[in-house]
C-alpha cells in the first residue's frame, strides 16, 4: 500500500543584495596532443578509439585561472555535466590573465594516442605586464617568473612539439622561450618593428632527420634506421606568423629571426588596423582576425590574400580551428560566433583547387564581447602526410567565454558529417552540429564565495580582497523586526510545488565591510556558527578576527595578530618553497570551540583551540600528504609505503578492528562497535597535550620516511556532534579524524572522482554523505568504518533528472529538523547546484532490522519500486538561479543566495549595437 506523498514547507530567504561579483573570461586553453613519429611508423588508432578529454583552463579579469576536468568516464563520450571546476589558481592582487597556453613536461613519455592529464602539463599565463607565469598545477600557486626583457606582452603561443615559447612584445620583438626539458629560459630574439606584436602562431612543423639518416637516404639505403636514428629524428619549427598594431602580418623565419614576408590588411581613412588575431592550417594557410572585423585567408606560397570575408561589424578578438582544419571558427566585440568551412567546388580535380573557404553560419550566444575561443579536440598543424586522425562518431566541443562570465560550449561538428550518428558529448540535443546543436553555459558561481552562520543569522561574500557580512532578520513571529528589502523574499514555500505568492515582511542589514591587505586574492573564508569568529585567507597568510556585535546590531572587528606566528610554527620549513600559512578550506566545530583548516601549500591539516586566552594549534595531521602505496592488495592513494621496523608498531588494533599502516580491514556490515568510554575533562586536557607531543615527533619521522605529496585539501566538515572530521583532497582521498581524541582514526578507499561536498547526517552523526561532481553519492558509516548496504543501494538507485543534471551538484544540507525526529521517521535531504534544488525524502527506516524483509519485498517489486521506496517523494526545483549558496537557518527555514545574470549585467558597459536598417 502506497503511503500518502508529504509536503514539506519552508520559510525561504531569497537573497538577492548579496554583491557577488563574477570575473570576465579573457582567456581559454585546451592542453595540446602528442606529435606522430617523424619517420611515421606509429599509426594513431584514435579513430577507433572513443574520444577522451583533456583539461580546460579559463583565465578571468581578475587573475584567477579555473582548472576544469572532464567529468565523464574514459569509455564514455557523453557526459551532462561536462567540464567542471576542479581548481581555481589565484592570481596575484591585483592582477588579469591575458592569455594561457598548455606545454606537455615530457612529450616523449607519451605515447600518440595519450591525453596528457595535469601532472603531464605545464601552463603559462601573461597578464598585460612584463612578467610570464609559470603555474604550479599541483601546489595551485606559481611556480616561477620570466621576464619578457621587451615590455608588455600581448600574447604567448607554443609551439607543436612543447619545446618553444613565442612572445609577442610591447616593444615590437618575438622572443623565443626554451621551455624543453622542464627548463624557462630565453633562447633567441627576432629583429624588431616599428608596432606591437598583438598576435603570434607558429607555423607546421617539418620533420628534421640526422645526419646518418641523411646520408642513408642520400646513397638509397631505404632499411629501417636503427633506435639510435629513432631517437635523433624530432620535428623542428621553420617559420611563425604575427599580427601587428600597423596593419599588417609578418611571417619570420624562425633560424634567422628576420622577416619573411610582410602582408597588408585593409585600412579605413588611413588609421591602423590591428590584427588581434592569427592561425595557420597544416598547409601553411594563414588566418587573420581584424579591428575591422574582416576575416581573411593567405596563400602560403606567396603571402597573397586568398579571401576576405567582412564577418563581423567590430573587432575579431579570437579564432579556433576545427581538430581536422576543415573549419575556422572567429568571434569579438559583435558578441557573434562565425564558422567557415572548407567546401569542395569540383568533384574532379584534385588539390588546393578543388575547394574553397565559406562562411557558412553564425551564432550569438554571449551578451557582450567575447574574448576567448578553444576547441577540443585542438588542432595540431602538421603537414597532410601526418594528419592527426580523430574519432569520426563524437562531436568536437567549441568553447567561447566573454564579458558575460559564463564559459559556452557548444558542439561544433560538421554539416558533413553524416555518414555515421554523431555523438554530442554534451547531452543537451540530438544535434551535434555547429549550427544546429543547442549550446550550455557553464555556471559563473564559484564554490565556496558565500558563507552562512546559522545561529548568529550571518551571511557574508568574499571578493580577490575583501569581505562582506550582512545579518538576516527574523520573522514577525519569532519577534523580530522587519525591514522592507525589496530584494529579500523570504516567502513560505513548499518545496514540492511552486513558491506561494505571498511573501511575508522581511529584511537584512549590512553590518561589516572589510578590506584586506592580500597577497593574492581571497582563497576561502568561513564564519563560526554563533558569529563570534571569522577565518580569511589568501594563497599566503590566514587572519583570524574576533567579532563582537554592539548594541546597534553592527560587528566590531579584532583582529588576532599572532594568529599567523602561530600557525608558522607548527608547519615544517620546506626547501622548495617558503613557510606560508595559507589556507585552502576552514571549518569551524558546531559549537564554535574549535577551528579546523587546511594549509594551502603543504597539505596539513591544523587542529585550533579557540578557547583560551589565545588560540593554539592542538595537532597537526599530515596523512593528506602521504604517497600512494599498495595496501591489503588495494592501492591506498596516499598511505606510506614505509612501515616501523617492528611489526607491533604496523599492527594495532582499533576498536576491535585490524589497522595496517592506518588502513582498517573491513568488519561484517552488521557487526556493532561499541563506543569509547567517556572521558573527564582533566583526562580530556591531558590527552590533548600528550597527543600533541607525540604528533610532533610522529610528524618528524614521517617527513623523514615518506615522500610528501602535495595536494589541495578544499573540502572539510564536522559532525553536528563535533567528535567525526572528515577531509578530502583534490587526489581523490578521504580521511576520518576523532576529534574528541584529536586522532586520525581511518581513510577511505579512493574514489574516480574527487569530492565536491562532504555532510555527516544529523541524526546519525556517524554517517558521512560524499557528493561528487558527476552528481553520484557514498554513504560511509565512520564507527563501523563500513560503507553500509542500505547506502550502497541508495547511491545505485539515484533518479536521472538528478544524475544527468547539466550543473554539477556544489553543496548538500539535512534537514535541521532531523536531528529531533525519532529513530526510523522519514526526513530529507537537499542537494543544490548553481541552477537547481533538488530535494528528496530519505527514508531512515531502511536502517532498522525489517531492511531484510523491505529487500525481499524489493525484489519482488521491481526496480523501479526499490527506487520509489528509497528516494522518495523527488522534486526538483529550477525557479531559484544561479544560487551562489543554499544553506538551512535553522528548523524550517532555508537562505538562497541568488546573483541573477540581469543583476551581473547591469555592472558591464552596453553591448555593441547597430542598427540594421533605418537611420544610423
Amino acid at each position: 500500500m502506497d503511503r500518502k506523498r508529504e509536503t514539506t514547507t519552508l520559510s525561504v530567504h531569497r537573497c538577492r543584495f548579496v554583491d557577488y561579483a563574477p570575473s570576465a573570461v579573457t582567456a581559454l586553453a585546451y592542453p595540446p596532443l602528442p606529435l606522430p613519429s617523424v619517420k611515421g611508423k606509429k599509426k594513431t588508432t584514435a579513430g577507433k578509439q572513443p574520444l577522451r578529454f583533456g583539461l580546460l583552463a579559463v583565465g578571468h579579469a581578475n587573475g584567477n585561472i579555473d582548472i576544469c576536468e572532464w567529468m565523464g568516464a574514459d569509455r564514455e563520450p557523453q557526459c551532462s555535466q561536462a567540464w567542471v571546476v576542479r581548481k581555481t589558481l589565484p592570481g596575484p592582487y591585483p592582477s588579469k590573465v591575458d592569455s594561457l597556453a598548455f606545454v606537455i613536461r615530457h612529450p616523449d613519455d607519451l605515447g600518440l594516442d595519450d591525453v596528457p592529464t595535469q601532472s603531464d602539463l605545464r601552463l603559462f599565463s601573461s597578464g598585460g605586464g612584463s612578467e610570464l607565469i609559470e603555474w604550479d598545477l599541483e601546489r595551485g600557486c606559481i611556480r616561477r617568473t620570466i621576464s619578457s626583457q621587451g615590455g608588455a606582452i600581448w600574447s604567448i603561443s607554443a609551439n607543436p612539439s612543447s619545446s618553444s615559447l613565442a612572445l609577442g612584445c610591447e616593444d615590437g620583438t618575438v622572443r623565443i622561450l626554451s621551455v624543453a626539458h622542464d627548463t624557462l629560459t630565453h633562447s633567441r630574439r627576432f629583429d624588431r618593428v616599428k608596432c606591437r606584436i598583438l598576435s603570434i602562431a607558429w607555423g607546421p612543423p617539418v620533420p628534421r632527420q640526422s645526419p646518418r639518416t641523411q646520408q642513408k637516404n642520400a646513397a638509397g639505403n631505404m632499411e629501417e634506421s636503427s633506435d639510435e636514428d629513432e631517437d635523433e629524428d624530432e620535428w623542428t619549427d621553420s617559420w611563425l606568423v604575427t599580427g601587428g598594431s600597423d596593419s599588417s602580418l609578418r611571417k619570420w623565419n624562425i633560424a634567422t629571426g628576420r622577416v619573411i614576408e610582410r602582408m597588408g590588411v585593409d585600412k579605413v581613412r588611413g588609421e591602423r588596423t590591428l590584427v588581434w588575431t592569427v592561425g595557420v592550417l597544416g598547409d601553411g594557410t594563414i588566418i587573420s582576425g581584424d579591428s575591422l572585423g574582416m576575416v581573411k585567408f593567405w596563400d602560403p606560397r606567396t603571402s597573397t590574400q586568398l579571401h576576405s570575408f567582412q564577418a563581423h561589424g567590430a573587432d575579431v578578438l579570437c579564432m579556433a580551428i576545427s581538430p581536422e582544419g576543415k573549419a575556422v571558427y572567429t568571434a569579438g566585440v559583435d558578441q557573434k560566433t562565425v564558422q567557415f568551412s572548407l567546401v569542395k567546388t569540383s568533384s574532379t580535380e584534385k588539390g588546393p583547387s578543388a575547394s574553397r573557404w565559406t562562411q557558412t553560419c553564425s551564432r550569438r550566444m554571449h551578451s557582450h564581447d567575447v574574448r576567448a575561443l578553444a576547441i577540443w579536440p585542438p588542432y595540431p598543424p602538421l603537414p597532410s602526410s601526418y594528419s592527426r586522425q580523430f574519432a569520426i562518431d563524437v562531436a568536437p566541443v567549441l568553447a567561447s567565454g566573454g564579458l558575460d562570465m559564463s564559459v559556452v560550449l557548444t558542439p561544433a561538428a560538421l554539416a558533413t558529417s553524416t555518414i555515421v550518428k554523431i555523438t554530442n558529448p554534451l547531452n543537451t540535443s540530438t544535434d551535434a552540429t555547429f549550427e544546429d546543436s543547442y549550446h550550455r553555459k557553464l555556471s559563473y558561481v564559484s564554490k565556496g564565495s558565500v558563507r552562512v552562520s546559522r545561529s548568529a543569522r550571518l551571511v557574508s561574500c568574499a571578493r580577490e580582497a575583501g569581505l562582506s557580512v550582512w545579518r538576516i532578520q527574523k520573522r514577525p513571529e519569532e519577534g523580530g523586526v522587519a525591514a522592507e528589502a525589496p530584494k529579500t523574499q523570504p516567502a513560505e514555500v513548499d518545496l514540492d510545488d511552486a513558491p506561494t505568492t505571498e511573501p511575508f515582511a522581511g529584511g537584512w542589514d549590512k553590518v561589516l565591510e572589510m578590506d584586506l591587505n592580500v597577497h593574492s586574492n581571497i582563497v576561502g573564508h568561513e564564519i563560526s556558527d554563533d558569529g563570534k569568529w571569522l577565518a580569511v585567507s589568501d594563497l599566503y597568510e590566514s587572519k583570524l578576527f574576533s567579532l563582537r556585535t554592539d548594541t546597534g546590531g553592527q560587528i566590531d572587528v579584532k583582529r588576532i595578530k599572532d594568529f599567523s606566528a602561530m600557525l608558522q610554527a607548527h608547519i615544517p620549513a620546506s626547501s622548495t618553497h617558503p613557510i606560508s600559512t595559507g589556507a585552502a578550506a576552514f571549518q569551524f566545530t558546531p559549537d564554535s570551540s574549535r577551528l579546523v583548516m587546511s594549509t594551502a601549500l603543504s597539505s596539513y591539516i591544523l587542529i585550533i583551540d579557540l578557547t583560551g586566552e589565545k588560540p593554539r594549534v592542538l595537532r597537526r595531521f599530515d596523512h593528506h600528504r602521504m604517497q600512494d602505496s599498495i595496501v591489503h592488495d588495494r592501492v591506498m592513494k596516499g598511505r606510506s609505503s614505509k612501515t616501523p621496523n617492528k611489526d607491533e608498531e604496523s599492527k594495532k588494533m582499533v576498536n576491535g578492528h585490524v589497522v595496517v599502516n592506518g588502513d582498517v580491514e573491513m568488519a561484517d556490515p552488521e557487526e556493532e562497535e561499541s563506543p569509547p568510554p567517556e572521558k573527564s575533562a582533566d583526562e580530556s586536557e591531558k590527552n590533548e597535550e600528550m597527543q600533541e607531543d607525540e604528533d610532533e615527533e610522529e610528524s618528524e619521522d614521517e617527513d623523514v620516511r615518506s615522500t610528501a605529496a602535495i595536494v589541495s585539501v578544499n573540502c572539510i566538515t564536522v559532525s553536528t556532534d563535533g567528535q567525526w572530521l572528515a577531509t578530502s583532497d583534490s587526489r581523490s582521498r578521504t580521511h576520518i579524524f576523532n576529534l574528541d581524541l584529536i586522532s586520525h582514526h581511518c581513510v577511505l578507499p579512493s574514489f574516480h572522482r574527487a569530492a565536491q561536498a562532504l555532510a555527516f547526517d544529523p541524526t546519525h552523526p556517524s554517517v558521512l554523505l560524499l557528493a561528487f561532481p558527476d552528481n553520484t553519492l557514498q554513504i560511509f558509516d565512520v564507527e563501523t568504518r563500513q560503507f553500509p548496504v542500505w547506502g550502497k543501494e541508495l547511491s545505485a538507485s539515484l533518479p536521472k533528472r538528478f544524475t544527468h543534471a547539466h550543473d554539477p551538484v556544489l553543496g548538500v544540507s539535512f534537514d535541521p529538523a532531523a536531528s529531533t525526529t525519532e529513530e526510523g521517521k522519514t526526513k530529507y535531504i537537499l542537494f543544490w547546484g548553481a541552477t537547481w534544488l533538488f530535494k528528496v525524502s530519505l527514508d531512515t527506516s531502511v536502517r532498522t532490522g525489517a531492511r531484510k524483509r523491505r529487500r525481499e519485498r524489493e525484489v519482488v517489486a521491481g526496480a523501479a519500486d526499490v527506487e520509489d521506496r528509497q528516494w522518495r517523494d523527488c522534486k526538483m526545483i529550477t525557479h531559484y538561479r544561479p544560487i551562489v549558496c543554499c544553506d538551512f537557518l535553522s528548523k524550517d527555514e532555508l537562505v538562497v543566495v541568488e546573483r541573477p545574470l540581469v543583476d551581473v549585467l547591469l555592472t558591464l558597459p552596453p553591448a555593441y549595437f547597430k542598427h540594421k536598417y533605418g537611420a544610423s
